[in-house]
């Protein structure tokens, strides 16, 4: 009994094309394990309470004029900043003092934190006090 000798033809193509689809198959489940693996970090600002519930003031003071600035925070949010006792005539001196807070509390409530607030170009130093009393207002309600 006389062994044949078997002949196999393998075209380049098909080589190239299964290294290929091998190697697509190989990122394809790298990417997924990367994907959905568990993190190993808790974000303890999701889970714990940021804030003691409630409403805390800060003064400010623009021209021999007292101001409050006035943050309510629940467990985890900061929820409303406005002035508590603005009235007429400051909002008359200072028109633009409205929409400068306005502007940064909107800021504050996307992203919850107070780093990286872009300041208002017309009204940057008032800017920079209204965010100095907002942020000593959420140290109040910062949970130690």
């Amino acid at each position: 009994m006389g062994s044949r000798t078997k002949i196999v033809v393998l075209h380049m193509k098909e080589i190239i094309y299964t290294a290929i689809f091998a190697a697509l198959a190989v990122v394809l489940v790298v990417l997924l394990v990367i994907m959905f693996r568990p993190d190993g970090s808790t974000d303890q600002t999701d889970t714990g309470k940021r804030y003691t519930p409630g409403i805390y003031t800060s003064a400010l003071t623009l021209n021999n004029t007292n101001l409050e600035v006035e943050v309510t925070v629940d467990e985890s949010r900061i929820n409303s900043i406005r002035f508590s006792n603005i009235d007429e005539t400051v909002t008359a001196m200072f028109p633009l003092i409205q929409p400068a807070i306005e502007d940064i509390a909107e800021q504050i409530y996307e992203t919850q934190s107070l780093d990286d607030i872009a300041l208002p170009e017309d009204t940057p130093y008032t800017s920079r006090m209204i965010l100095d009393a907002i942020r000593e207002a959420v140290e109040k309600a910062a949970v130690r």
